[in-house]
């Protein structure tokens, strides 16, 4: 009866099948829904009756798909009154529209494939785990790339994510439409072929959830970590500015004995540490002497510019970056952000956009400037407490599989401070649960600090050992949980989720014939 419905209402089912597999993701976290709606798309994808057809149910998937789970996007526009707020459903949409291009060419590879070469609906299976893994990564990388909610995340409920630390997150989302596709041989009277298929899924579930991070250990590097709940209408406020500063420096404690690592959130602090020595000595005295401050603040570059004869100097960029604060009011290390959101913080084409009323959400008039990448900080040691290698990946960095680390300079941990504050409701919890993905491809713990939530421990399995939830002001405590040894994913990355896919390809063939 299910299949009679799909095949009178193809389209419909593919949109309604996408929109319901979105809530697999954080917050309702609801995977079997995803498991199912999956299955749902491989069997309209196994009746197209051409490639037009198989390419439309793919792209109708993913636009429902889509359009629910980046329904966070409209809320940052919100608090962007340059542009119409409105605007912000629109660009959901708009995005959708062509993130679905990818799960659409998923499905019209498979599709053509099993054709062309007459395979069975199990090696068809195995080919379009393949061909969801390789268009998965196209959408992480083209066009500056948009990783956000990868199929794979679904599974980190369940245990099985452990396979992340192997073939990394793409390869996690074959593992899922592997799943899907086992619930749809055991609908269609192949439960025995299904199981066969789930048996080995099941066991890395069972593996995940029998090895955890090891445990902290009584000497760790005592870490804080700061959520003052301050909203994005307020954080630009000049009013505000003493009044978000004061929420900081209580939340941070007062100096102690034993040294601290303190982080704040991106962009936590209106000032220009290297320009005002001043702002410096107001952070340096809310240390004691062998903390150390981790810190959100722009970097600013000027030009000078000729006006009315008067050479005047202009800001002609920034980057965005965390400072390392020592309570000598110095300076020991700075990143700056080498992944920027495009229309968030700079604005592609600008002599055309703006024009026509269009900016980038961040308030300013200046882009800002990429960093040069993925680097470890040396902090320094300071009481007993030993030097540390930190990474850094503000906000949306963490999103982006295997570009994380300097894998040639291995850090102890990753710190991802983050503004989340745009996003509502759904955006910082999806946030959370990449980072998690990250930790454990990485075998890093990470540590998030966000003004407004989901502030988070994350241990190197990526299990959450602390938490912030949303809209709470409030700090973090705790012991640095140690890093494992460098995962087979940390050592060769994305090449592993590739190698998965060509062993997919091969399975195909293998079983080109079979259940026929």
């Amino acid at each position: 009866m299910l299949q009679a419905a799909f095949a009178r209402h193809p389209k419909i089912a593919a949109l309604l099948a996408g929109f319901l597999s979105a809530t697999g993701f954080a917050p309702l976290n609801l995977w079997p829904v995803a498991l199912l709606c999956l299955a749902a798309l491989i069997i309209l994808i196994l009746q197209a009756p051409d490639r037009r057809a198989a390419f439309l149910r793919g792209w109708l998937f993913g636009v429902g798909h889509f359009t629910l789970g980046l329904n966070w996007i409209a809320h940052a526009f919100t608090f962007q009154d340059s542009m119409p707020h409105w605007f912000g459903y629109g660009a959901v949409v708009l995005l959708s529209l062509y993130l679905a291009v990818y799960s659409g060419f998923a499905t019209l590879g498979a599709w053509w494939l099993r054709h062309r070469f007459a395979l069975s609906p199990l090696a068809f299976l195995f080919l379009f785990a393949a061909c969801w893994t390789a268009t998965e990564f196209l959408r992480a990388t083209l066009f500056t790339g948009f990783a956000w909610n990868p199929l794979g995340v679904v599974l980190l409920p369940t245990g099985a994510a452990i396979a992340a630390t192997v073939i990394g997150t793409y390869g996690l989302g074959a593992l899922v439409i592997l799943a899907a596709g086992a619930l749809m041989l055991a609908a269609h009277g192949q439960a025995r072929l299904g199981g066969l298929i789930a048996a080995p899924l099941l066991l890395l579930a069972l593996i995940g959830w029998l090895a955890p991070a090891p445990p902290t250990p009584a000497g760790a590097p005592r870490i804080r970590v700061v959520q003052p709940n301050i909203g994005q209408d307020e954080k630009y406020s000049v009013e505000a500015e003493y009044r978000n500063f004061a929420k900081l420096s209580t939340l941070s404690g007062k100096p102690r004995p034993a040294p601290r690592l303190i982080f704040w959130p991106e962009a936590a602090i209106p000032a220009y540490l290297d320009l005002e020595p001043d702002w410096r000595a107001r952070l340096a005295g809310l240390l004691g002497p062998g903390d150390l401050l981790m810190t959100g603040a722009d970097k600013v570059y000027f030009k000078a510019v000729e006006e009315n004869g008067v050479l005047v100097n202009k800001l002609a960029g920034a980057n965005n970056s965390v400072w390392i604060v020592t309570p000598q009011a110095t300076i020991a290390g700075r990143y700056s952000k080498a992944h920027l959101v495009p229309y968030g913080e700079y604005l592609p084409m600008r002599h055309i956009l703006e024009p026509i009323g269009l900016s980038r959400l961040v308030p300013g008039d200046a882009d800002f400037w990429p960093g040069p990448g993925p680097q470890s900080l040396t902090l320094p040691a300071t009481l007993g407490r030993p030097s540390l290698k930190m990474g850094v990946q503000i906000c949306y960095e963490i999103i982006f599989s295997g570009q994380v680390v300097d894998a040639r300079n291995r850090p102890d941990f990753l710190f991802n401070p983050s503004n989340d504050a745009w996003f509502g409701s759904w955006g910082p919890v999806q946030h959370l649960a990449q980072a998690r993905l990250r930790a454990l491809e990485e075998g890093i713990p990470i540590i998030r600090a966000t003004p407004t939530g989901v502030s988070a421990v994350i241990d190197a399995r990526g299990q959450v050992v602390r938490s912030l939830g949303l809209n709470r002001a409030g700090y973090l405590e705790s012991g640095l949980p140690p890093a494992l040894s460098p995962t087979l994913f940390a050592r060769f990355g994305n090449i592993l989720s590739f190698l998965f896919a060509l062993l997919l390809l091969g399975a195909a063939i293998a079983t080109r014939h079979r259940s026929r």
